[in-house]
């Protein structure tokens, strides 16, 4: 079957989430931060310009908030992923078969769509605009990886507009020679090095390489790209995403942490998330690795970084079961003297929860247990404002990640809606 793929990707996704409830940040530099906020993770276009790079430091940009009047925010992450909530189900108005590729991209099934391709792609884009006011760009072709090269000339082209049809044979080997080995959806860094000393430079020379000499040192994931860019299609659309292999939670302090006590809290705060993502997907783990760390930046003999793992008896997502393993697990790993900033758990060995293997010598009350679970988390989803929260994570949690500079949640909270004056 011949495809044609849409890729419509939200403009600087979270700065765009910012400009839509405070339309004062349109035309000015603006960024947002990371957790604590110490890096930038995006940025606009005014900020690109003033040449603030991504992952950048934010104390090394402060005096770009005098000089040019940069605005620097926190991440808000409610925020965001409620308006990637509200792109993808504006987008399922247009096909039936989309893929939600990440918070902020989306592949969708044109084909059969008839041949103005281009017209439906400013339709869609339009559509997005007034129902969320997120401005999106949209690739079309026929492969995926065609789709990303698409999208990218859709963004940074004047003529295009936002949105960049990629189809006719021409129009491709010349997007293809304009385009460097490094921005090929798929091709990493080491890849790229080892490309160009080949002499293989931009993607319309990738496309011409032998098969068998990209699959010998490449392996079948370099041949698939030559492919893609050949206009055959190798990746078919996700409808579906593949279930997890493993889940993490981990987090930064909001300060540095010196006791175990307050370790233990943050474990289990994770651990309490970690459960939940465990049963939003209908999971089971039946393994859990916890890791604690100082920071990297300080004298060797201040450094510490260790972890522990643990294989559960039977496998499960009972929160209270979590974090007992959790917080056993840091009481091993903790050494007094240190100064903590970050700390973690990963879930790994999912199985679908209803096919968990049963245990001899499991005295558990397994269907008690589920019941008290679907209660909480009934609860939390009704009253995110009045969390029902587990013993072990403490109240005060002066530890926990901090936002100052973070905006109101203006979609999900009552008491943050937007006010007009």
């Amino acid at each position: 079957m011949k495809y044609i793929f849409a890729l419509v990707d939200c403009n600087n996704f979270y700065v765009s989430c910012e400009r839509i409830f405070d339309p004062s940040l349109e035309g000015r530099p603006v960024v947002v931060l990371s957790n604590n906020d110490g890096c930038v993770v995006s940025r606009s276009n005014q900020a690109k310009q003033l040449g603030i790079g991504m992952g950048v430091a934010f104390f090394k940009v402060k005096d770009f908030a005098v000089k040019h009047g940069l605005v620097a925010l926190s991440s808000n992450y409610t925020l965001y992923a409620d308006m990637s909530r509200r792109v993808m189900e504006t987008l399922c108005n247009f096909t039936p078969e989309i893929e939600v590729y990440s918070i902020d991209e989306a592949f969708l099934n044109l084909s059969g769509f008839g041949d103005n391709l281009a017209d439906y792609g400013r339709r869609i884009r339009q559509t997005v605009k007034q129902w969320t006011g997120m401005p999106v760009s949209v690739g079309i072709a026929e492969t995926k990886t065609l789709a990303k090269i698409a999208n990218r000339i859709a963004k940074r082209s004047p003529e295009a507009a936002g949105v960049f049809e990629l189809t006719e044979q021409a129009r491709i080997d010349e997007a293809l020679a304009q385009t460097d080995v490094e921005y090929i959806w798929g091709v990493g860094i080491k890849t790229c090095i080892k490309l160009k000393r080949k002499g293989i430079k931009t993607a319309l020379a990738l496309r011409g390489v032998d098969a068998e000499w990209m699959r010998r040192r490449f392996g079948v994931t370099g041949v698939r790209t030559v492919y893609e860019l050949r206009g055959i299609s190798c990746y078919e659309l996700e409808e579906q995403p593949p279930t997890k292999k493993g889940i993490t939670v981990s987090r930064m302090f909001g300060r540095k942490v010196e006791t175990v006590e307050e370790l233990k809290e943050a474990i289990a705060s994770y651990a309490s998330r970690a459960g939940e993502k465990l049963r939003d997907e209908g999971l089971a783990a039946g393994t859990m690795t916890v890791f604690v760390m100082t920071s990297r930046f300080v004298e060797p003999r201040q450094r510490y970084f260790n972890s522990y793992g643990v294989n559960f008896p039977t496998a499960t997502n009972y929160t209270p079961e979590l974090i007992d393993y959790a917080t056993g697990a840091v009481q091993r790993l903790y050494k007094k003297g240190f100064l903590y900033t970050k700390a973690g758990l990963i879930l790994g060995d999912l199985v679908p929860e209803g096919k968990v293997q049963g245990n001899l010598f499991d005295h558990a009350d397994r269907q008690k247990s589920e019941r008290l679970m679907r209660a909480v988390d009934a609860v939390n989803l009704k009253l995110p404002d009045s969390r029902l929260i587990w013993a072990a994570e403490g109240i005060d949690q002066s530890w926990r990640t901090k936002f100052a500079r973070r905006s109101k949640r203006y979609t999900t909270q009552w008491e943050e809606l937007v006010e007009v004056v």
